[in-house]
């Protein structure tokens, strides 16, 4: 056998992945298994992360018809969407991670009591944030950056969304749950069947087709209510299965209780800062691109799509290496996690290889995609030179920090979020997008940057094995 050959072996075998100090004495499965257990878990994650960016792209392309003010319109909602939603994103990590733990020790009674509670949280939030949303649009949009180009369609949009979001907090969470559980499979039916629905109605209410009203940007957003609606009742349906792990049969009870609200609490509050820090990042760079001019804003939305399909996979790899290393915790094999997250590793390593060519490859031909604006397009095929360069970074630091979100180390990833995209990221992009003058290829090497500084500090703390003792 050749030395590279030697290397490859090496570099992909779970003996190599761990020193002999923090086994538990029982053996390590086989190569192939552990690989086997985690792509089992990973290909569901990764199909529903990578073709629901593909929906949102196609949606995206859709709105791109109108043109570049309608992509705009609907592109400067995403970060106040984001930022209201942003408490129960929070939630669904401290979901995953305590029904994850729950598997592990076989305690579905504490699985199922914490899905229910957590539904109650959920549900409570989504209404509060809805009302906001509904009542405020135009002066969060307006504070946003919307220029007076897209306001009006952009709080028509917004407003409409709104409706939605009770529907998908549900969805949100029995997911989350599920995902815990390592039910990846039931996450992915949803998410994929409450797109097609999205993407079907968007032709037929943006565009008026049959005898349906032809209702442009807003016809988008009552088709993403349409999605949200279908996912939340299939979300629900899979908990009416008596053989799952998560089912409404459970005598589990809906009441509040202090274990289950302490180890939430403790794990979701992280977590909300988390997110505090990274919506205040992502809505201050947003505004800051915004403020280039719609063209530049337009050509940013088309890439962050793109980029999305890089992070789809890195999510999928995330979510699965998150639910083994809960699973692992649980079960008292904190070796198992260590080696679960170091072959969710080496997955997203051979995949981001691939991305790389692919988008310096088919740069031009995915900008078309979107829009016949050769302004756009020239600008936009030079960002995807970036966004290869970023790839490698930003598959391998999700991928870390599901691993220490899995263990309960928000706290941690929380600190890494306020560092890199609450400061890194704005300052650097607005020094080198107006001072500097490099424009929207600045905002860009802001964001490599950023990928860059969250993937090396979500590797250090890995690699020091502290989140393998934290207790749920």
């Amino acid at each position: 056998m050749s030395s590279p050959s030697r290397l490859l072996k090496r570099f992909f075998s779970v003996e190599s992945m761990i020193r002999p100090s923090p086994r538990i004495g029982e053996p390590l499965p086989p190569t192939r298994e552990v690989y086997h257990r985690q792509f089992q878990l990973t290909w569901p994650c990764a199909i529903e992360s990578v073709l629901v960016s593909l929906i949102g792209s196609i949606d995206t392309m859709m709105v791109g018809g109108i043109g570049p003010a309608a992509i705009a319109a609907v592109g400067i909602t995403n970060q106040p969407k984001f930022i209201l939603l942003a408490m129960i994103f929070s939630l669904n990590a401290g979901v995953t991670a305590i029904v994850a733990r729950r598997r592990g020790q076989q305690d579905q009674e504490g699985a199922n009591g914490c899905l229910r509670q957590s539904l109650i949280l959920s549900v409570s939030i989504a209404l509060i944030m809805s009302s906001i949303g509904i009542l405020f649009a135009r002066p969060i949009l307006i504070f946003s950056g919307a220029e007076a180009d897209t306001i009006d369609d952009a709080v028509g949009y917004f407003q409409i969304l709104m409706i939605s979001i009770v529907f998908m907090a549900i969805s949100l969470t029995i997911n989350a749950a599920q995902r815990g559980a390592g039910n990846t499979k039931i996450s992915m039916k949803t998410n994929i069947v409450a797109n097609i629905f999205n993407v079907i109605f968007n032709y037929l209410l943006i565009n008026g087709i049959w005898f349906f009203p032809e209702l442009g940007v807003r016809g988008a957003a009552w088709a993403t209510v349409i999605g949200n609606i279908v996912g939340c009742g299939m979300s629900i349906a899979s908990l009416c299965h008596k053989s799952n792990f998560l089912d409404i049969y459970s005598r589990a009870s809906w009441k509040f209780d202090r274990k289950t609200l302490s180890s939430l609490f403790s794990i979701s509050g992280s977590a909300m800062v988390e997110q505090v820090f990274m919506r205040i990042g992502f809505f201050t760079y947003a505004k800051i691109v915004a403020s280039l001019g719609t063209i530049a804003f337009a050509t940013h939305q088309i890439c962050m799509n793109i980029i999305n399909i890089s992070f789809s996979f890195g999510d999928g790899l995330s979510v699965a290496a998150s639910s083994l290393v809960g699973q692992s915790l649980g079960a008292k094999r904190p070796d198992l996690a260590i080696i679960y997250g170091k072959t969710g590793q080496r997955m997203a390593f051979v995949v981001s290889t691939g991305l790389v060519f692919f988008f310096i490859l088919g740069r031009k031909m995915l900008m078309t995609l979107f829009t016949e604006d050769a302004e756009v397009i020239a600008l936009g095929s030079l960002i995807i030179l970036i966004i290869a360069c970023t790839t490698h970074f930003q598959t391998a630091g999700v991928v870390f920090s599901g691993c220490l979100r899995g263990a309960g180390d928000t706290r941690f990833v929380a600190l890494v979020s306020f560092i890199s995209i609450a400061i890194i990221r704005p300052l650097l992009s607005w020094v080198l997008c107006f001072p500097v003058g490099w424009g929207l290829i600045g905002a860009w090497i802001g964001l490599w940057a950023d990928q860059a500084m969250r993937m090396t500090l979500n590797m250090i703390r890995f690699k020091n094995g502290r989140w393998t003792k934290i207790e749920l």
